[in-house]
C-alpha cells in the first residue's frame, strides 16, 4: 500500500510521457526535464512496488506506436531506392536514440532485475554507469526487439531484395548510392540484441541473401563468358572479377563475411569448371605461356587441391621434354662428358625458369620440378651401369644385375676434367672452375647412387694425385669439402682428405731418401695408406726391369728405418716412369705406366728382333688380359701417327693377339708435327694410368653392391638399437631416410639383409605378428 505522500506510477508517468515522446521523436529536451525524468523513475522504482512493470508497459506501447508510425512512412514510399532511403533515415534516427532513451531508466533495469541501488547515487552518476552497459540495457533491447517485431520483419524481405537488386545494377555498370546498401546491412547487424552473437540476425538474412544473389549472378555470367570466349579470356574474366568481388565485399559485408564470400565467388567462378580450366594447362607449360600459368596458378590456388593436378603436368613435362631431349643428344652425350653435364644443367635452368617465371618459385612446383629432375637425371634409357642384383647372386656367380643410371660416372669424368691439367681446364679461370665443380654438385643432389659417384671420383683423384696432374691442389681440396657439405657420409670425405696428407708425407720422404742416395732425380717415392688407397685385389705381378728392382731393398730400408713394423706392398699398377727411346729417327722421351716399361724393356737388349706373344707373357710375367692391353696401347696409341710397337699378323682388338702373334720395336718411330717426322720431343703413352686392373673393374661393381649391403646392415642395426620394436613398414621408411643420401636400397636388397640379421641373431620377428621386429641385444 502506497501512503498518501508516496509518489505513484499513476501520478508521475503523465509527466514522464511527454519526455520520452520527445526523445523519441528526436525532440529538444532541457537540462530540467532530462533531470526530472531521471528522478520520477527513480522515484517510482523506489516506493511503488508494481511501478517498474507498469513504466515498462507502458514505455513498450509508446515505442510500438512510434514505430508503427515510422512503418507508415517507410511503406508509403513505393520506388525501391525510395523505400531504402526511407527505412534508413527511419533506423538510423531510432536506432542513435536507443543509445540515449535507457540512460534514464537505470533504475527501472535494476528494479526489473531485482537488484536494489543505494539511493545516494545521484543522476549524474547514474547517467554515466549506464552510458557504459547500455548495450545490455532492458530498455535498449526492448526498443531493438519492438522495432525487429513490428517493422524489419514486415519489410525485411523487400530491404534485402531492394538491396540485392542494387548489387546487382552494379554488377552490371550501373551507378547509385551505396550508401543504401551500406545502411541496409548496418541496420541487420545493429538489431540483434543477442549478447552472444551480435551477428546472428545479419548473418542469417542479408549475408545469406548476398551469398545467394552472387552465387546466382556468376553462375549464369561464367558459363556465357566461357563459352563466348574460350578458356584463356575466361581466366582473365575471373581473376577481375574475383578481385572485384572482393572490394564490394569490403564495402557491404561485415569482415567476418568476405572470406565466405570469396569462397562463393571461387566454387561459382573456377570450381564449377575445374576440369575445364585443367585441359589447358598442360598445353600451356608446353608452351612456356608463363603469363597465362601465372594466372592460371593464381586462380587454381584458391579452390582446394585445385593446384595438384598442375603439379603433375608440370612433372609429366619435365621427365618428358627431358628424357626426350637427352635422347636426341645420346650420340654426343653419351660420348662427351662435358656435354652431358652441360645438357643437364641447362635442362635444369629451363625448368628452373619456368617454375619461376609461371609459378614464382611456389615451394610446390619446386618439389615437383626436383621429383622430375631426379627422374630425367637416373633415367636409364640413354646409357646404364649394370650392378649384380643382390650377394647371393654374386655368391653363385649369376650374371644378374639391375640397371642403373650412369650419370654418376659421368659427373665424375667431367669433375677429373676441371681438376686435372686438360686442354678444357686451361681455358678456364679459377673462378670458373670453381662455379663448374658447383653446377656438379647441383646434380649430384638428384642423383640415387652418389656412391658410385664417389667410387669414381676417388679413382680420378688417385690418378691425379699419382701423376702430379692436379690443376689447383686448392680447388682439389676444395671439393673434399664441398662434398662434406653436401652430405656425403664421412668415411668417404675422410679416406680422401686421407689420400692429399699422405701425398705430403711422401713429399717430406722424397726430401729425406733424396739426401741418402746418389741418385737422387731418378725416383720418386709415394707411401699411400691402403686403408685411404687400396681397392681389394688390385695388387697385380709383373717382372720388373732390373734398373726398377734395384731401387726396391733401397726405398723398403729407407723406410723400415723411418717407420719400424710397417709393411710396404708395391702396387706397380699405380706406378709410371719416363725412359729415353732411341733409334734411326731421333732421340725421344716416353712417360710410361711400369707395366708398358716392362714390356719395352724386353727389347733392351734386342732392339731389332721379333718376339711373340707368348714370349712376352714369360718376360714380364703379365696377367693376360694386362698384357694384352697394355700391348694394345703401344701397338695403337690413338695420338700417334708411327706407333711405337708393330705386330704380325694385324688384328682388329688385343682380345685378337695369339700365342704367336709377333711385335717388334718400330725404327721408323718418331713424333709427327704438321706431316714432318721430329728428331726429338716427348710423348706420353700412360694415357690416364690404368689404375685399376680388368679383373677388379669387374670387381667394382660387385664391390660397390657389396658396400651397400653392409651399410644396410649397418643402419638396420642403427634402427632397431634405438627403437628396440618397430613395424616392417616403418623401418623401411626410416631405412630409406637414412640412406637416401647414397643410394636406395631395393626392397630385395632390404629383405636379404633383413633376413641375413635374424639368422644371425641380431633381431627376431615378433611371435604374434611375423611383420614386427624385435631388436636382440
Amino acid at each position: 500500500m502506497l501512503k498518501s505522500n508516496q509518489p505513484s506510477f499513476e501520478e508521475k508517468w503523465p509527466q514522464m510521457r511527454p519526455i520520452v515522446l520527445k526523445l523519441l521523436k528526436q525532440e529538444p529536451v532541457t537540462h530540467s526535464e532530462w533531470q526530472e525524468l531521471f528522478y520520477a523513475v527513480h522515484l517510482v522504482c523506489l516506493w511503488d512496488d508494481k511501478g517498474p512493470t507498469k513504466i515498462h508497459d507502458c514505455l513498450q506501447e509508446d515505442i510500438v506506436t512510434f514505430i508503427k508510425q515510422a512503418q507508415s512512412r517507410v511503406l508509403a514510399q513505393r520506388e525501391e531506392q525510395a523505400l531504402l532511403k526511407a527505412y534508413i533515415v527511419e533506423w538510423r534516427k531510432f536506432f542513435t536514440q536507443s543509445g540515449y532513451l535507457p540512460l534514464p531508466f537505470w533504475q527501472l533495469e535494476n528494479a526489473l532485475q531485482g537488484k536494489s541501488q543505494s539511493s545516494s547515487h545521484n543522476s549524474s552518476s547514474s547517467s554515466s554507469k549506464k552510458s557504459n552497459h547500455s548495450d545490455d540495457s532492458i530498455v535498449r533491447k526492448l526498443m531493438l526487439d519492438s522495432w525487429n517485431q513490428s517493422i524489419f520483419m514486415n519489410i525485411k524481405h523487400r530491404l534485402q531484395d531492394s538491396a540485392m537488386k542494387l548489387v546487382h545494377a552494379e554488377r552490371n555498370g550501373e551507378a547509385f548510392d551505396s550508401q543504401l546498401v551500406i545502411g541496409v546491412r548496418e541496420s541487420y547487424v545493429n538489431l540483434c540484441s543477442n549478447t552472444e552473437d551480435k551477428l546472428e540476425i545479419y548473418r542469417e538474412n542479408f549475408e545469406a541473401a548476398y551469398l545467394q544473389a552472387t552465387s546466382a549472378f556468376y553462375r549464369l555470367k561464367a558459363s556465357e563468358q566461357l563459352q563466348a570466349d574460350g578458356v584463356k579470356s575466361f581466366m582473365e574474366y575471373a581473376d577481375a572479377k574475383l578481385r572485384e568481388e572482393e572490394a564490394r565485399a569490403e564495402r557491404y559485408l561485415e569482415p567476418g563475411s568476405i572470406t565466405a564470400l570469396a569462397q562463393c565467388c571461387v566454387t561459382v567462378l573456377i570450381g564449377d569448371h575445374l576440369p575445364t580450366l585443367l585441359a589447358e594447362c598442360a598445353p600451356l607449360i608446353e608452351a612456356r605461356e608463363t603469363e597465362r600459368l601465372q594466372l592460371m596458378f593464381r586462380l587454381l590456388d584458391r579452390v582446394a587441391g585445385g593446384v595438384d593436378p598442375m603439379l603433375r603436368d608440370l612433372e609429366n613435362h619435365i621427365v618428358q621434354a627431358g628424357l626426350a631431349d637427352m635422347l636426341a643428344a645420346a650420340d654426343v652425350i653419351t660420348q662427351d662428358s662435358e656435354k652431358y653435364v652441360e645438357r643437364l644443367l641447362e635442362l635444369f635452368r629451363r625448368f628452373s625458369n619456368l617454375v619461376k617465371e609461371a609459378f614464382n618459385d611456389d615451394p610446390r612446383f619446386l618439389t615437383a620440378r626436383d621429383k622430375a629432375f631426379k627422374t630425367v637425371v637416373n633415367d636409364i634409357s640413354v646409357f646404364k651401369l649394370e650392378l649384380p642384383t643382390t650377394a647371393t647372386a654374386m655368391a653363385r656367380g649369376i650374371k644378374s644385375a639391375t640397371p642403373e643410371s650412369k650419370c654418376p660416372e659421368l659427373l665424375a669424368n667431367y669433375c677429373d676434367m676441371l681438376l686435372r691439367r686438360t686442354p678444357f681446364s686451361k681455358r678456364l679461370t679459377t673462378e670458373e672452375i670453381e662455379l663448374r665443380l658447383k653446377d656438379v654438385l647441383l646434380v649430384l643432389k638428384y642423383v640415387s647412387n652418389k656412391d658410385v659417384f664417389m667410387r669414381y671420383h676417388k679413382a680420378h683423384l688417385t690418378r691425379r694425385l699419382i701423376l702430379d696432374s692436379s690443376a689447383d691442389s686448392e680447388k682439389e681440396e676444395d671439393m673434399v669439402e664441398w662434398l662434406r657439405e653436401v652430405g656425403m657420409p664421412a668415411d668417404y670425405v675422410n679416406k680422401l682428405a686421407r689420400m692429399f696428407q699422405d701425398i705430403k708425407v711422401s713429399e717430406d720422404l722424397n726430401t729425406q731418401f733424396r739426401a741418402q742416395t746418389t741418385r737422387h732425380d731418378a725416383i720418386n717415392i709415394k707411401i699411400l695408406n691402403a686403408g685411404a688407397w687400396a681397392r681389394g685385389s688390385e695388387r697385380v705381378s709383373v717382372s720388373l726391369p732390373l734398373e726398377l728392382e734395384d731401387y726396391i731393398p733401397e726405398v723398403e730400408d729407407f723406410y723400415k728405418k723411418k717407420h719400424s713394423g710397417r709393411k710396404l706392398l708395391w702396387y706397380h699398377h699405380m706406378s709410371n716412369g719416363t725412359i729415353t727411346f732411341a733409334n734411326n729417327s731421333g732421340r725421344f722421351d716416353l712417360d710410361v705406366t711400369t707395366f708398358q716399361m716392362a714390356v719395352l724393356f724386353a727389347w733392351n737388349q734386342r732392339p731389332n728382333e721379333k718376339v711373340s706373344y707368348e714370349n712376352l707373357r714369360l718376360a714380364t710375367e703379365l696377367p693376360d688380359p694386362e698384357l694384352r692391353r697394355t700391348l694394345w696401347s703401344l701397338v695403337a696409341f690413338p695420338k700417334l701417327k708411327r706407333q711405337l710397337l708393330l705386330h704380325e699378323p694385324a688384328v682388329g682388338n688385343p682380345k685378337d693377339f695369339a700365342e704367336n702373334t709377333l711385335f717388334w720395336i718400330n725404327q721408323e718411330f718418331a713424333l709427327v708435327k704438321n706431316g714432318k717426322p721430329q728428331r726429338r720431343g716427348k710423348v706420353n703413352l700412360v694415357g690416364r694410368l690404368q689404375l685399376s686392373t680388368e679383373r677388379s673393374q669387374q670387381e667394382d661393381n660387385q664391390s660397390i653392391v657389396q658396400l651397400r649391403i653392409l651399410r644396410t646392415q649397418e643402419a638396420i642395426i642403427k634402427i632397431m638399437k634405438m627403437r628396440k620394436r618397430l613395424s616392417n613398414a616403418a623401418l623401411q621408411a626410416e631405412l630409406v631416410d637414412i640412406l637416401k643420401n647414397m643410394f636406395l636400397p631395393s626392397k630385395k636388397m632390404i629383405k636379404e639383409q633383413l633376413e641375413w640379421l635374424i639368422e644371425h641373431k641380431y633381431m627376431r620377428r615378433d611371435d604374434e605378428d611375423i611383420n614386427t621386429f624385435i631388436y636382440m641385444a
